[in-house]
């Protein structure tokens, strides 16, 4: 079976009743609907104007042995045909003053938040929870979740006329590397002309490609730290960590980490994430995700690594890359790639030591002013390595 692409288009009322019945689906790396209302007028006026709207990308993909059909490209769009349907929209200064007046007039311990479904993370997987017809789910929301919006001028007819294009990728799905493959390419080549995704949004649809590793790449407890750039505050990038991380232990050393990639780092990332989820075979520079957990269990180890950070009261508000760096390297080198553990009953000492090196990497103003530049980042890799190295358990 050859990987195909059709083509063609669907009635309004189809795509809805698609959504609705949960024939097709949003993959988890999806990222929440994003559009204001005036994107969302401006799409219902471009439909009623027979204008040219961008078509939807359907995926079809086989995950352990069940297909899924998939929506790659079009979630904001098919988002407001369901929106405009219902005559709702997720605006969320409407939802933030409902949950702060409700919040003044209740007296009982109830959060008031659990109540209401959250807009400020939101995304149509709320509404199709709730039932697959529209009657039935506008019986079950609360009044003041969703701003109600009588005046899109959507009814029945319309949505019987309209029609929206569609492609519909069929990869040779018999082989699970060669999906991964065709889905590479995808997904480098789509959302050019939607809204710039960043790079983790980017690299988060690559994680679905083999169950259960979506907490491997990014686990949850990793989101209260946090690095400050400039003006914004971001959590930590425990990617980055890894693929790095996996190199070094398959070389034993940082003298080529990352080489060649010095521009291109989202490459390298990539890379990684390829390496661990199309197995052994693939993997080059990197230490197969097979030889390090033969079990495929690396929760333990993730755990571990969270209670230590606890433990050992590290910081978990970061200022620059070289403090980030320096106390974070040797930690999850340590705990995820060498199964070992860190001796809590010398944390002082620990800490002295890492704010030590702190110390004297920002007294170095070639470092300081360009922490980025490789042979920086291979030297704060090493040193970290080397100082939690003093300080095991057992």
């Amino acid at each position: 079976m050859e990987n195909r692409v059709y083509y063609g288009q669907y009635s309004l009322k189809h795509w809805l009743d698609l959504i609705l019945k949960q024939n097709i689906i949003l993959p988890d790396y999806q990222r929440f609907f994003v559009w204001n209302e005036g994107k969302v007028r401006t799409l219902i006026n471009a439909l009623k104007n027979k204008q040219f709207v961008p078509p939807i990308t359907i995926g079809a993909f086989n995950m352990n042995g069940t297909m899924k059909n998939l929506i790659l490209d079009g979630q904001q769009r098919l988002t407001t045909i369901l929106l405009a349907h219902l005559g709702l929209f997720p605006d969320k200064d409407f939802y933030k003053g409902t949950i702060e007046r409700l919040a003044d007039e209740n007296d009982d311990d109830v959060d008031v938040e659990e109540q209401f479904d959250n807009i400020l993370k939101w995304n149509f997987k709320e509404l199709t929870a709730k039932g697959n017809n529209k009657d039935v789910i506008l019986g079950k929301i609360i009044e003041g979740n969703y701003k109600v919006i009588n005046d899109f001028g959507i009814d029945d007819d319309f949505l019987k006329k309209t029609f929206l294009g569609f492609s519909y990728l069929v990869p040779q799905n018999d082989d699970q590397q060669i999906q991964q493959k065709y889905y590479s390419s995808v997904f480098r080549s789509i959302n050019i002309g939607g809204v710039k995704l960043l790079p983790q949004e980017s690299r988060e649809s690559l994680y679905f490609l083999k169950d259960g590793l979506k907490d491997f790449f990014g686990p949850a407890f990793i989101k209260r730290i946090t690095i400050s750039n400039f003006s914004s505050e971001s959590p930590v990038d425990f990617l980055r960590f890894i693929a790095l991380l996996s190199q070094y232990k398959k070389e034993e050393q940082s003298t080529h980490i990352a080489g060649g990639f010095k521009s291109k780092m989202e490459e390298y990332y990539e890379e990684y994430i390829y390496s661990v989820v199309g197995g052994e075979d693939k993997a080059t520079k990197f230490v197969s995700f097979a030889q390090l957990f033969p079990d495929g269990n690396y929760q333990v180890r993730l755990e571990r690594l969270n209670s230590s950070i606890i433990d050992l009261r590290l910081p978990t508000k970061f200022t620059s890359i070289i403090e980030m760096d320096t106390y974070l390297f040797g930690m999850v080198y340590i705990i995820v790639f060498e199964n070992r553990s860190i001796d809590i009953s010398k944390r002082d000492h620990l800490i002295a030591e890492i704010e030590l090196k702190i110390a004297e990497f920002k007294n170095v103003a070639a470092h300081k002013k360009a922490p980025s530049a490789l042979k920086y980042l291979r030297n704060r890799i090493t040193s970290s390595i080397e100082i939690y190295n003093k300080y095991l358990h057992g």
